[in-house]
């Protein structure tokens, strides 16, 4: 569009998008001393010009066209008109002003979270920070994201998350969202930034749901799940499966384990510090059905790093959904859940009078202080002795092999 096709003024939106450059640099006034500068290279700002105190004509900068729009241009120009006629600098008058909103940008609530998200990237794995970071997302930042958090008060706190439970009934997940807010003010009182937390106390009002992300089934009911899982029809989701039950490793432990990982001559599985909760390196032996698993998946298996590659890009693994749609495929849905395999384990083991501390060790799970710290004893032969037996057992369950005995009424 060229300049002399201009019809009104202050400019339309259209007008001010479609305004072409020229062979020299030119200005446009919008209207009460605004203009709109047009450079031959094709950028586009906002400047007013305005009279000093001495009596010169002069011109002052806003901004840049499209980051400033037309409505906050004439916004702003009046600000500084207005600061023109008190007699004031407009000059130091902007500069405070941006320096104002600076503060206000950094005070926001999601600048704060997204700070203490920022202090929590060495100590999460990758799926718990994609999983926290995306419940902010979606249910804080849209509400209260743009808020100053020393103005939010903890009525409204109270309000917006028990009306996320009501509309969504995610009762277990609010409280988590609940736990992670209360913490990122936590973050801001330890730093200096205020003084008290508007979250505390605010769990005794919140409605607790019942946990049903752990969810496993009897063990009467473990051998029709197994037998499904081994004739679930996608070849490597079954082995996926066949492997979460045997070795009971988190699913996002196994969903995103790489070939490097696995010594297969040694029957070993090495999953590297940093991908594991506690920040701890964790060696599971492998009994002999998962190595023979392991073969089969590597010689059906496109080439790529992932054990399960997605099918849209073999550098990444598949989807973190990707054993619960199997599940949930198979009839399982709110009675057994990845993750459910562990508890299945636990109780079993220690049923079946394994020691505690083996079963702790093939858990990953790490004492808190300076026993975890100090106690690196993984109980390997101890383990790898378990892992066969355990998935003998499985193999036996899935079989029909294991007489079940019925207790007395």
């Amino acid at each position: 569009m060229k300049r002399d096709q201009i019809k009104k003024r202050p400019m339309s939106d259209t007008t001010l998008a479609n305004l072409e450059c020229e062979d020299k640099d030119y200005r446009e006034l919008d209207g009460n001393g605004l203009y709109f500068f047009i450079q031959k290279n094709g950028n586009k700002s906002w400047q007013l010009r305005y009279k000093k105190p001495n009596g010169k004509w002069s011109w002052l900068g806003i901004g840049g066209y499209p980051e400033i729009g037309g409505q906050l241009a004439r916004k702003k120009a009046q600000e500084l008109i207005t600061d023109i006629g008190k007699g004031e600098n407009p000059v130091i008058t902007k500069q405070e002003r941006k320096a104002k909103e600076l503060e206000h940008s950094n005070a926001t609530f999601e600048a704060l979270a997204k700070e203490w998200l920022d202090a929590k990237q060495s100590k999460w794995v990758a799926d718990t920070m994609t999983r926290n970071k995306g419940a902010l997302e979606k249910h804080i930042f849209p509400v209260l994201g743009n808020r100053l958090y020393t103005t939010i008060r903890p009525i409204e706190w109270m309000n917006h998350l028990k009306g996320i439970q009501q509309k969504h009934k995610i009762y277990e997940q609010v409280n988590r969202i609940r736990s992670m807010c209360r913490d990122i003010y936590d973050y801001a009182k330890v730093t200096g930034r205020i003084d008290y937390n508007p979250l505390e106390g605010l769990h005794k009002f919140l409605e607790q749901g019942k946990k049903e992300n752990m969810a496993h089934v009897d063990e009467k009911d473990l051998p029709a799940l197994l037998r499904a899982i081994n004739n679930y029809p996608t070849p490597d989701v079954q082995i996926g499966l066949q492997l979460l039950a045997m070795l009971f490793s988190r699913p996002s432990e196994l969903r995103e384990a790489t070939w490097q990982e696995f010594d297969l001559d040694n029957a070993l599985w090495t999953i590297p510090e940093q991908r594991m909760k506690k920040r701890r390196e964790h060696v599971i032996p492998l009994p002999t059905q998962a190595v023979r698993l392991l073969h089969e998946l590597k010689s059906t298996s496109i080439h790529s790093d992932y054990l399960f590659p997605s099918r849209s890009n073999s550098h990444k693994p598949k989807s973190d959904t990707v054993f619960i749609m199997a599940l949930r495929r198979l009839g399982y849905e709110g009675r057994q859940t990845p993750h459910g395999f562990r508890h299945i384990a636990s109780t079993l083991l220690n049923n079946k009078g394994f020691d505690e501390r083996h079963v702790e060790a093939a858990l990953a799970h790490v004492k808190d202080g300076v026993a975890g710290v100090y106690n690196k004893a993984q109980y390997l032969n101890d383990r790898r002795y378990m892992m066969q037996w355990y998935a003998d057992h499985l193999e036996q369950l899935a079989d029909d092999s294991v007489i079940q005995f019925k207790k007395n009424a």
